[in-house]
Parts: structure tokens; C-alpha cells; sequence
């Protein structure tokens, strides 16, 4: 007889703050069989995903075992595909012993996600693997409601884009969006001072760190921004030209 295999969960447990996790994630992670946890440095269990999923769910609520998985934080292909391929085994071993499993991941697995490399690999190994998603809060709402600012009106558009990639078009992205967030742009303040100061924006920026986490910062001039903070961070560019448009007949 033909081992049935078990279902796979990829599991949003939001930015930071351990209460916005849904009571959906919380209590499958009481009952699953396999918790997969990402972690930064291979065998350090140093993992922001499983510190806020400990913040909201006592570990002897969580009966499932642990299995970390390494996922570097590099962009070099000959370092991070093999770690990808790697967890994915990880975790075909234990859905091929028919085990469920569920692995965490900060904000959404939809969105900038490790996930969306691990359901890649997965796809490879089985041909007909059920997948669940569990939708968490993303850093997309986390920083507006940081900065108390709003992405967008009803007719308005915004972004998102990694800075890596937003601050070199930021001229021509000003000129379709409404507002744009720069993802991971820590270590790019300061390319993104120069680009913003001569388009006269720079007072437009604003800089979150670590957004809903205890440790969340928010900083109105890039210029004062310490170098301590370039972690988890994003930049809600706000070139809104209108106010109260929804409130005056769509008048600017």
C-alpha cells in the first residue's frame, strides 16, 4: 500500500508583534506534526519567525516537532539554491513519512517570501502535494499604520518594489504612483538621500524599522537615520497631491 503523504502548510505569522498572528495559524501550530522554521545562520536557531510565533503560543502548546531549516541571507545563486533545495528535502522527508507540516514565515508567504522557493522545489517532488496558505499581516500595512499615513484613496495607486531595484527608477515610479514603498532599504539610505534630494522629495520619505515590533522605530529625515536600525526596513515614499478628495465631490 501506497504511503499516503501529509498536507504542507506555509504559515504567515505577520511583522513583529506576536498578537497580530490569526487564531487560524495559532492553532495549527498546536496540532501539526512538523513545525519548519527558518533560521539565518545554519544551526543557531536564530529565527524571527519562531520568536514571534513563541510570543503568541506557549512551546508546550506546540506538540509538533522542530525542524530548522537554513536559509542564508545571500545573494549569490551557488548559496542560496542549494539551502533551498536542501529544506525542501527536509521537509519531503517528513511528508513522505506522512507527517503534516507547517513552515512559518514572517509577514505573508505570498509576498517577498522564502516560501515561494520552497513551493518550487516541492512541486518537484511530488506530483499531486495539497498545499494550504495561511495569509498573515504584511509589512505592506504594518508601515502605514507605523507612519499614519495612507497608502492610497480610492483613486489613487501605489508600489512596492525592493529598493535594490525602486531607487535606481524612483524618477520615473513618482510620476505613475501615489505612494511607494522601498522594501529592505536599510543599507540604501543613503543612495536613496541622493536620488530624493534633488527631486526635492526627501521630506516626503519615511523610515520604519522593524514595523509593530517592540523594537520599531520610525524616522521622519532619512539623514537621521543610525545604522543600527537598517534592519527589517522599509520607506513610504508619500507624493500624494491631493486631500479630502473623496470628501469634495473628486475635486484635488
Amino acid at each position: 500500500m501506497t504511503q499516503k503523504i501529509g498536507k504542507l502548510y506555509a504559515i504567515g505569522v505577520g511583522p513583529g508583534d506576536s498578537s497580530l498572528m490569526t487564531l487560524k495559524s495559532v492553532e495549527l501550530l498546536k496540532t501539526i506534526d512538523v513545525i519548519a522554521i527558518p533560521e539565518k545562520n545554519r544551526g543557531q536557531k536564530d529565527s524571527f519567525a519562531w520568536s514571534i510565533v513563541r510570543g503568541a503560543v506557549d512551546e508546550e502548546q506546540m506538540l509538533g516537532q522542530r525542524s530548522y531549516l537554513w536559509f542564508p541571507m545571500s545573494k549569490d545563486h551557488t548559496i542560496t539554491v542549494p539551502a533551498w533545495r536542501e529544506g525542501a528535502a527536509t521537509i519531503a522527508e517528513h511528508l513522505k513519512a506522512g507527517k503534516d507540516v507547517a513552515f512559518i514565515t514572517e509577514g505573508d508567504p505570498s509576498v517577498f517570501s522564502t516560501w515561494a522557493y520552497l513551493q518550487e522545489e516541492l512541486s518537484e517532488h511530488f506530483e499531486a502535494l495539497v498545499v494550504e496558505i495561511v495569509p498573515g499581516v504584511t509589512s505592506l500595512t504594518a508601515v502605514p499604520a507605523a507612519t499614519q499615513i495612507p497608502l492610497c484613496d480610492g483613486e489613487e495607486r501605489f508600489c512596492v518594489v525592493p529598493a535594490t531595484y525602486g531607487v535606481s527608477i524612483l524618477s520615473e515610479l513618482i510620476k505613475e504612483f501615489d505612494t511607494i514603498l522601498l522594501l529592505k532599504c536599510g543599507r540604501m539610505v543613503p543612495e536613496l538621500i541622493k536620488v530624493l534630494e534633488p527631486l526635492g522629495l526627501l521630506e516626503n520619505a519615511t523610515y520604519v524599522s522593524y514595523a509593530t515590533d517592540p523594537r520599531q522605530r520610525v524616522f521622519t529625515d532619512l539623514r537621521e537615520v543610525p545604522e543600527e536600525f537598517c534592519y527589517f526596513a522599509t520607506v513610504q515614499l508619500s507624493v500624494r497631491g491631493r486631500k479630502g478628495v473623496l470628501r469634495h465631490g473628486g475635486q484635488a
